[in-house]
């Protein structure tokens, strides 16, 4: 992308509007969740028929992903993040419109597709933004997915409530957060391509700068889908907590890895991301072992804690150090995003199998191990460098990005 400098005030505008945009992808994130049992019922799928079904997000983002850099290159930061989030946010209504198992894999397909596409060119710009910032923004970006998540989820939880059809919920969600969506990439970074860069394919596999990145963004990837789906199954088939406990326990994990994510940015800037993230490891590592060895629900909540403070700004950190890799930070972070979707894809299932073979606790001896891989690779992120920010005095004369 050409070397633009923009004043400070266009700069910080730029990161909250980028928060904004991460904001609003989480709220699509969650609004489609919420529903899943309406769109189950709707399609006429069965729990094994749904599982399979809901690989498709995943299948679908790893196959579009890659696809991002050239779009963006094409179009620009700005133009291509604006359509991309318009394409993500429209394609809510598809799944609760499928009224069979065919058509529902169709729809999920296309739902991640434009949810990876979207994912990496709003990396793309947040990195971009806290290389002229000069300091981490990256966690608190992912924080902010997080919270719309959270609030995509409220939503979705009063209209299932109301007993409200998911097609008109879906509809009229998706036309709010498409508006919202566009206003907040209009204040985005409007960066282009410089002159004399060459186009990156229209289809490329990672960088190799990216596959060690992503095998650490992996790890805490693959922790953090054991920990969201079988959190609450490990606390009730193996110490026998009450439904209720076990559900607390699995919202507690996600709430310690939102704030965890928010409030990550200042420790980041303060400690740098290679100790960061061998510190998160230890965390995780020692909450793992907790799991393992527990013998009470008290304990392993604990340890489920440390695993989410441990992990929660792996991923982030993981992206702004793909973004700094190489000369095309679309690539990079396209290669990481298709390495952790692929994590978040295996890790449920394989968490699964390995419990039917032997048991969870193994399962998550299985996790406490990979935690240690963070500890271990965590000096990977320091590959990249962030750079000098570019940032001119408020008052000067550059030009408005703003269309």
């Amino acid at each position: 992308m050409s070397d633009v400098v923009y004043d400070g005030r266009t700069v910080k505008r730029a990161r909250y509007a980028v928060a904004a945009v991460f904001t609003v992808h989480g709220a699509v994130a969650g609004s489609f969740a919420t529903r899943v049992p309406w769109i189950q019922d709707h399609a006429s799928v069965s729990a094994g028929q749904l599982g399979l079904a809901l690989a498709f997000p995943a299948l679908g983002a790893s196959v579009a992903m890659p696809l991002a850099g050239s779009i963006t290159h094409r179009f620009g930061a700005r133009t291509a993040l604006r359509a991309l989030m318009a394409l993500w946010t429209l394609a809510l209504v598809l799944p609760s419109l499928a009224p069979n198992l065919l058509t529902l894999c169709l729809a999920l397909f296309v739902f991640g597709a434009t949810a990876g596409m979207a994912d990496v060119a709003m990396n793309a710009l947040g990195v971009e933004v806290e290389n002229r910032l000069g300091r981490s923004i990256m966690s608190g970006l992912h924080g902010m997915w997080s919270a719309g998540a959270v609030l995509g989820s409220l939503g979705g939880t009063l209209a299932a409530h109301l007993g409200t059809d998911a097609r008109v919920h879906h509809a009229l969600a998706a036309a709010v957060l498409t508006v919202a969506g566009v206003v907040a990439c209009a204040w985005v970074l409007d960066l282009q391509p410089a002159q004399d860069e060459e186009p990156p394919p229209r289809f490329a596999l990672p960088p190799r700068s990216a596959l060690l990145i992503g095998a650490v963004g992996f790890c805490a990837v693959f922790a953090e889908g054991a920990s969201l789906d079988w959190s609450a199954v490990y606390l009730r088939d193996e110490l026998g907590s009450s439904d209720g406990l076990a559900a607390a326990c699995t919202t507690a994990f996600t709430l310690t890895m939102a704030i965890a994510r928010i409030a990550g940015d200042k420790v980041v800037d303060r400690y740098g991301a290679v100790r960061t993230v061998r510190s998160g490891g230890v965390l995780a590592t020692f909450g793992g072992l907790l799991i393992v060895l527990a013998d009470h629900p008290a304990v392993a909540m604990t340890g489920f804690a440390l695993v989410g403070l441990g992990i929660a700004v792996v991923v982030p950190l993981c992206f702004a150090a793909a973004g700094r890799s190489g000369p095309n930070p679309s690539q990079a972070i396209a290669g990481v995003a298709t390495i952790t979707y692929t994590s978040g894809l295996v890790a449920p299932s394989a968490i699964g199998g390995l419990a039917q073979l032997t048991s969870l606790v193994v399962s998550f001896a299985l996790v406490t191990l990979l935690s240690t891989g963070l500890a271990g690779f965590a000096g990977v992120l320091r590959t990249a460098e962030r750079k000098p920010a570019r940032i001119n005095r408020p008052d000067a004369a550059v030009p408005d990005p703003r269309p």
